[in-house]
C-alpha cells in the first residue's frame, strides 16, 4: 500500500475536506462551463466535452486550491503567505491573498514568462525571480517561510490544495450525467489527485486518465515503482507546456495517483501546439500548452472510445500572446492557408499595381508586400516582389498561381 508522510492513499482520500473546499470557493471562483465539442468528438470517435477552466477568474484551475488552502489556514494566514510557481499557482494565491487581505510573496523561476510575472504583481503580491526551476524556487520559498514565520502554500503537494482542485470533479458529476472518463493534465499531480478523490468518494465509475508532455513526464516512470523516484533522474526537458513541467512528483500526489489513475498518456510538442490551435479555432478557447494536453491526447487517437461522455480538462489559458499568434500563423502555413510568393514586375509606374489587381481578382488576401532588389537575379528594368497571401486553402492557392501564370508572371511559392 502506498504511504505518504505516515498516511496511506486510502487515508488521504478519506481525509480530504471536499465540503470545506467547496464552501471556500463559493463566490470567489467561477463554476466554469462544460462545453460539448463535436469536432473533437469526431477526432476521438467518442462523445467529448471540455471543462473550460481556462475561463476561471485567474485563468486556471489553480484558484480553487488556493482559496481552499487559505480558508483552511484560518488565522494562520494573517502572518502572510509564501509560495513558488511558474505562474498559475502564483496568480491564484495572489488573488486568494488579496481577497483575504493578507500579504503574499511568490518565488518564480528566473525564466518565468514576463506576462505571468506582471499578472502576479498586478494582484499585489511581491515577486522574487530566483531559481532555475520551480523546484529550486520552492526550496527558496520554504526557507523564506521558515525565517519569516509565514505560511508556505505548496502548489500541489498539500491536501487542502488538492481538495480545492477536487471541487472541479464535483461540478462535473452534477453537470455530466453520463460522465465516463476524465482526461486531465498532470504536472505535480494536484489536479488529478483532487479529481480522483472526488470521483472515488462519490462512488462514481469514471475512468481517470492523466496526460503529461512527453518532454517532461516524470510520472510515467514514477508510477511504475513503489518508492519515490530520484530527482536526479527526472530533470525536465524544455516544453511548450511549462505549467506542467515539474521535476518530480509530490510526496502526497504520487501515492494518490498510483491509487487513483487508470492510465497515463504522453503527448509530443507538435501535438500540444496543434491542440492549442484546435481549441482557438474550433472551441473559441484560449489555452496555454499545459491546458491543452488533454485535448492533444484525445486528438491523437491513442485513447480508446468509451460509452458515455469523456471530459477533457482545459486547465489554463494564461498563454503568451506572441506564442499563440506564432502558432496560429504556423498552422495556417501548414494548412496551405498562408503562402509566400516571389515574382518579378516591370520597374515602372503601375507595374506593382497590375500584379496586385490580379491577386485581388483571385480573391486572395494580401498580408504583406515587399520589393526585393538585392540577392536575386533581375533584369535592369525590373524589380522582385515578395507577397504573403492568405487563401482558403491549397486549392485556392493553386488557382491564384494559375491566374498569375496565365498573365505571364513567373512565380515561385513557399
Amino acid at each position: 500500500m502506498s504511504i505518504a508522510d505516515g498516511r496511506s492513499a486510502a487515508e488521504l482520500i478519506a481525509e480530504a475536506d471536499l465540503d470545506g473546499a467547496r464552501q471556500a470557493i463559493l463566490g470567489a471562483a467561477l463554476r466554469t462551463p462544460t462545453i460539448a465539442c463535436t469536432d473533437l468528438a469526431q477526432a476521438a470517435e467518442t462523445a467529448v466535452a471540455l471543462k473550460a477552466e481556462c475561463l476561471q477568474g485567474t485563468g486556471s484551475f489553480k484558484l480553487r486550491g488556493a482559496l481552499s488552502k487559505v480558508a483552511a489556514l484560518g488565522e494562520r494566514a494573517e502572518l502572510g503567505l509564501v509560495t513558488a510557481s511558474a505562474g498559475n499557482h502564483a496568480r491564484a494565491l495572489a488573488q486568494a491573498a488579496r481577497l483575504r487581505g493578507v500579504g503574499c510573496e511568490v518565488f518564480m523561476p528566473r525564466d518565468a514568462t514576463v506576462s505571468k510575472v506582471v499578472a502576479v504583481e498586478r494582484l499585489g503580491a511581491h515577486v522574487e525571480l530566483d531559481g532555475a526551476s520551480v523546484d529550486e524556487a520552492l526550496g527558496l520559498a520554504r526557507e523564506r517561510a521558515e525565517s519569516a514565520g509565514a505560511a508556505l502554500v505548496h502548489p500541489f503537494d498539500d491536501l487542502d490544495v488538492i481538495a480545492g482542485q477536487g471541487t472541479l470533479a464535483l461540478e462535473l458529476l452534477e453537470d455530466v450525467p453520463d460522465l465516463a472518463r476524465v482526461v486531465v493534465p498532470v504536472g505535480g499531480g494536484g489536479l488529478a489527485s483532487g479529481i480522483g478523490i472526488a470521483l472515488r468518494r462519490a462512488g462514481a465509475e469514471v475512468e481517470l486518465v492523466g496526460v503529461q508532455a512527453r518532454a517532461c513526464a516524470p510520472y510515467v516512470a514514477a508510477l511504475k515503482g513503489e518508492g519515490a523516484p530520484d530527482a536526479a533522474d527526472l530533470a525536465p526537458g524544455a516544453t511548450i507546456a511549462d505549467g506542467i513541467a515539474i521535476k518530480r512528483p509530490g510526496a502526497l500526489t504520487l501515492p494518490l495517483l498510483r491509487e487513483l489513475l487508470d492510465g497515463i498518456e504522453t503527448v509530443s510538442e507538435e501535438e500540444i501546439a496543434e491542440a492549442m490551435v484546435f481549441l482557438a479555432e474550433h472551441a473559441k478557447l484560449v489555452a496555454e500548452g499545459a491546458g491543452a494536453v488533454a485535448v492533444a491526447a484525445l486528438r491523437s487517437g491513442r485513447l480508446r472510445p468509451v460509452a458515455g461522455t469523456t471530459v477533457a480538462i482545459v486547465s489554463g489559458g494564461n498563454v503568451d500572446s506572441g506564442l499563440l499568434a506564432g502558432l496560429l500563423l504556423r498552422h495556417e502555413t501548414a494548412e496551405g492557408r498562408r503562402v509566400r510568393l516571389f515574382t518579378r514586375v516591370p520597374d515602372r509606374p503601375g507595374g506593382l499595381a497590375e500584379l496586385l489587381e490580379l491577386v485581388a481578382r483571385a480573391r486572395a488576401n494580401l498580408v504583406t508586400v515587399e520589393h526585393v532588389r538585392e540577392a536575386v537575379p533581375l533584369h535592369v528594368r525590373e524589380t522582385g516582389i515578395e507577397l504573403t497571401l492568405e487563401t482558403r486553402g491549397p486549392d485556392h492557392t493553386e488557382q491564384v498561381l494559375a491566374a498569375l501564370a496565365a498573365a505571364g508572371y513567373e512565380v515561385s511559392a513557399e
